[in-house]
């Protein structure tokens, strides 16, 4: 197992931290939703509390390795100030000698952040150059970037091979509350899989039949399975709606069923949207399936940047057991594949 932030003593010492800031935002680089900034928050002040002098990166978007005014990290560093309570150093570059100068002249109990990852396409690109250009920067590596895990990138998998590195408290609590859901349900353990693109979801739902009574999964999912005639271990856990496939949102009858299903279970992972749910018309059936897990008292995990974006819109987002902040991610761990990032911090 990888170690965690609290087998480090970070007093006096320069922590370099991978966030996952990667936020939604308009076409002038507003923050849409600050969710996945709130959830870094607690290992920010675990370190600020063992006055560990804070470097914090992280992306923003596809820049392609060019300099993009909107996702430029500015808007982020003013919300954390407004979480955090007090100023923030903000640089213009990610590595250089800059940057350097200014995370040795850092005190302890101080922020400073870094530029868009990004800008530079040796991020991407897994160059180890970059990486060590990184690491300069720091003293202990802190990865509490989960929705970047499955990502085989500089500032991810790089860094934690030069310098000591762990998990932070957000990647700790992410981990656990996967593992709960694929090594020890209570049961009857339901998972629900809705949005498209079978192809990334196949392998997850047919792992999480092997422990789930049921898997429930949308329309348009039901139809790419159907057409390009994919099979699953087992077929009679899935669960698929009533009425034509690609409907824009789920019938009565349908949403009858899963709420049955639901109301009975210990457990539920949630990935994906029902429906053409950002169109009020047609969002009924996947507030349906929402309120259904609240109701069902069960142990619930919900992921995916959708998902996420429907229950933050319908203010629901702290009804659930745990809210997962990286989709792809969450998928490729609960699919039992092994994530990059994970493996570089053992």
């Amino acid at each position: 197992m990888f170690k965690t932030l609290k087998d480090f003593s970070v007093i006096n010492k320069r922590v370099l931290v991978r966030c996952d800031f990667n936020v939604p935002v308009d076409e002038k680089g507003n923050i849409l939703d600050d969710f996945r900034i709130q959830k870094t928050l607690p290992t920010i002040k675990y370190l600020l509390e063992n006055k560990a002098k804070i470097i914090l990166m992280s992306h923003l978007g596809e820049p392609g390795g060019k300099v993009v005014p909107e996702l430029k990290l500015n808007k982020v560093a003013e919300r954390l100030v407004e979480y955090l309570g007090f100023p923030i150093g903000k640089e213009d570059d990610c590595v250089g000698p800059e940057v350097e100068s200014e995370t040795n002249k850092l005190e302890d109990g101080r922020v400073l952040l870094l530029e868009n990852l990004r800008f530079h396409k040796e991020e991407t690109d897994n160059n180890p150059e970059f990486a060590k250009r990184l690491s300069f920067l720091g003293d202990v590596y802190v990865n509490d970037a989960f929705g970047v895990c499955h990502r085989n990138q500089a500032s991810v998998t790089g860094v934690p091979e030069i310098l000591p590195s762990c998990a932070g408290l957000l990647l700790e609590k992410e981990i656990e509350s996967l593992e709960k859901v694929l090594k020890n349900p209570e049961k009857p353990m339901v998972a629900i899989v809705g949005g498209t693109k079978v192809e990334t979801k196949s392998k997850f739902i047919n792992n999480i039949s092997k422990v789930a009574d049921f898997v429930i999964i949308s329309g348009l999912i039901a139809k790419e399975v159907s057409e390009k005639n994919i099979k699953f271990d087992f077929p009679e856990k899935i669960v698929v709606p009533f009425g034509q496939l690609d409907a824009l949102d789920i019938d009565e009858d349908s949403i009858k069923m899963f709420q049955e299903k639901i109301s009975e279970a210990k457990t539920i992972v949630w990935n994906g949207p029902f429906g053409k749910f950002e169109d009020k018309e047609y969002a009924k059936g996947t507030l349906a399936i929402a309120n259904a897990i609240i109701n069902s008292g069960a142990y619930s995990v919900v992921g995916g940047g959708e998902t996420v974006e429907f229950l933050t819109k319908q203010g629901m987002i702290d009804k659930f057991s745990h809210v997962s902040t990286g989709g792809g991610a969450m998928l490729s761990y609960l699919s039992g594949e092994e994530l990059p990032g994970l493996k570089a911090l053992l």
